[in-house]
């Protein structure tokens, strides 16, 4: 199984339930019922990296199931050449919804970045929301990161890319 988030099974409520409208009971419900559910399960996948994906789905099924968990940027990234197509470029642009401290966790713009400052080519975030903090945006390490949650802000955002590529 593919996995964009290396957080473990006992934090997925907490991590990923506010981003998808849980308040702080639900979360509390939510983790409880996982907990509830790690000691029913042939192996407990509770303190394992990327068994809290989609939700602890991937937890659940590598306990009862014994799926393999595998992180699911680097296999897209390699699927479709990236590093190769990286030695041939001079900059990435990486959209992103909401780029945050958990997209340096397995999501596909943390691994893009990881790879492209290995690479020592410049990497320029577009995100609808932009909620990276100091150390966060340091370990990015991104030459820019623009927020643009509209169509025309995309545009911008990549206007702005292009214009400063091209400049002197």
């Amino acid at each position: 199984m593919l996995c964009d988030v290396t957080t473990p099974y006992e934090d997925a409520a907490r991590v990923f339930g506010p981003q998808k409208g849980a308040d702080e009971d639900a979360v509390r419900r939510l983790t409880r019922r996982l907990d509830a559910r790690a000691r029913e399960l042939e192996r407990d996948p509770r303190g394992v990296p990327m068994t809290g994906a989609a939700g602890g789905l991937s937890g659940g099924l590598w306990a009862a199931f014994g799926a393999q968990l595998r992180p699911g940027a680097a296999a897209v990234l390699d699927a479709v050449g990236f590093d190769a197509r990286l030695r041939a470029a001079a900059a990435v642009v990486a959209g992103e919804g909401s780029v945050d401290g958990q997209s340096l966790g397995g999501k596909i713009v943390g691994e893009i970045a990881a790879r492209a400052r290995a690479a020592g080519v410049p990497l320029h975030v577009v995100a609808g929301r932009d909620g990276l903090r100091g150390p966060e945006r340091r370990r990015l390490g991104a030459a820019s990161v623009r927020e643009a949650p509209t169509l025309e802000a995309i545009t911008a955002a990549g206007e702005a890319i292009a214009a400063a590529a091209v400049s002197p």
